[in-house]
């Protein structure tokens, strides 16, 4: 088969290599050849470059959640306290470089602060949506990048989020149902009652059967543990079940029996954190870090993220087929975006000419308009003053001909006073010349 597959021309040989599904067949080795040792070179690799883990924990104030995170990891992650004043909902990212042996974990742990403390609590899961998306949208620009590096790339995407519900022992709130109902297609819901030593035994076994029943009836997905690889199947079909964890958490150890563990001290006894017949911590431990992280991160990549990948891209009008069913070419779907986004920048400017024109012809049409007033104005103005300026004349003229008559007058009357002076000179000088003779 192998002769005639290298025999004929070379268009026939190719052919033949461009259909690997094709003729394959199974062949025994004669000796060991040493490609048996590529897990080895993957897992020296992997662990040469470390892991990244990122969670994000959303809970109402006052419900454990930085206690948990200090508990499931066992330290004590340094961190600012929270204060509860903003208006709306913060979302705070503080990431940590874990060593455990010889395997190096960036953890990133996101905290929701202020979630559930406003009194309108419509919105307060639109910072956390946000959040999930910029981290989407942060890889997937990078993944668009012409050089990329993501081998060396700080993955932010969520990998797992941790919901907290207060132990009210009746339902889930309104909140958590639409926070959840929001964020399950876009993160690996793990539902957590915190605190869950707050109530009975009786009452957290009928408060996780209502929980999952609202979950079911309001169409909420939450992670579900895998089941498809044997060595874990059994495990995980087993914790499956035990959904949601009644965890509580606590970094004081105290001394029970000859052992110093992890628990919390109440006036009528005392809980051990680690003690599986008291909460679930156990077991979430268990089921987060030591047996489905790796899911988890895979998770987000194969499910999550790429259905906020897709979802973009055909935004951006890229498809895998075109209508006929043939495969979209990128250049093809390249210069058909950049032929449209053309036509419509052009029409966009002629829209704007237009517009322009015609705010231009409107401007004139005003400053014509204001020109005319103003001509009309002035020429009011000046038929206005032209009549006071004849007043004005007419009443200066009255006034001149009033004060030369009035002159007239008084000439007159100066002239009529010295004639009657003289007059009555004359007759004195007259009768002293008559007495001058009678004596």
């Amino acid at each position: 088969m192998e002769a005639e597959a290298n025999s004929g021309s070379p268009e026939d040989s190719w052919a033949f290599i461009q259909r690997p599904g094709e003729g394959c067949r199974t062949v025994p080795l004669a000796g060991h050849v040493g490609f048996d040792s590529l897990p080895d070179q993957l897992v020296n690799k992997s662990v040469s470059q470390g892991f990244c883990f990122n969670i994000l924990c959303v809970g109402e104030t006052g419900l454990g959640k930085s206690t948990l995170m200090d508990t499931l990891f066992n330290t004590k992650f340094e961190g600012e306290p929270a204060t509860h004043t903003q208006p709306g909902v913060q979302l705070r990212s503080n990431t940590y470089d874990l060593q455990e042996s010889n395997v190096g974990l960036k953890l990133t742990i996101v905290s929701t602060v202020g979630f559930g403390d406003q009194i309108n609590k419509e919105d307060s899961y639109k910072p956390i949506v946000e959040f999930i998306d910029a981290q989407f949208e942060a890889y997937l620009q990078e993944e668009l990048k012409i050089r990329r590096v993501l081998h060396t790339y700080h993955d932010s995407r969520i990998h797992a989020c941790l919901y907290f519900i207060a132990p009210t022992g009746h339902s889930l709130k309104s909140l958590d149902l639409v926070t959840m109902k929001k964020l399950d297609s876009k993160v690996n819901i793990i539902p957590i009652i915190a605190k869950s030593d707050a109530i009975s035994k009786s009452e957290l076994t009928k408060f996780k059967i209502k929980i999952t029943s609202e979950l079911v009836s309001n169409g909420v997905q939450i992670y579900q543990f895998p089941t498809d690889d044997e060595s874990v199947a059994e495990i995980n079909g087993t914790m499956n079940a035990h959904l949601p964890f009644a965890v509580i958490g606590s970094t004081e150890e105290l001394k029970i029996g000859n052992k110093m563990m992890k628990a919390r001290q109440y006036p009528w006894g005392t809980v051990q954190v680690e003690n599986e017949a008291h909460c679930d911590f156990v077991k979430l431990r268990e089921m987060l870090i030591r047996v489905n992280m790796e899911d988890l991160r895979e998770q987000t990549h194969s499910r999550h993220y790429e259905l906020y990948r897709r979802c973009k891209l055909e935004e951006m009008g890229f498809k895998d087929t075109d209508p006929d069913s043939k495969p979209f070419s990128l250049q093809e779907t390249y210069e058909a975006k950049r032929n449209e986004f053309l036509g419509e920048l052009q029409k966009k400017e002629e829209e704007m000419r237009q517009m322009f024109v015609q705010r231009v012809k409107e401007k004139e049409a005003e400053l014509k308009e204001a020109e005319k007033e103003l001509h009309e104005k002035f020429d009011r103005l000046k038929k206005l003053h032209q009549d006071e300026k004849k007043k004005l004349e007419d009443k200066k003229k009255s006034l001149d001909d009033e004060v030369n008559a009035f002159k007239q007058r008084k000439t007159a009357a100066e002239l009529l006073q010295s004639q009657g002076s003289q007059a009555g000179g004359s007759q004195t000088l007259k009768r002293d010349k008559e007495k001058k003779n009678f004596f």
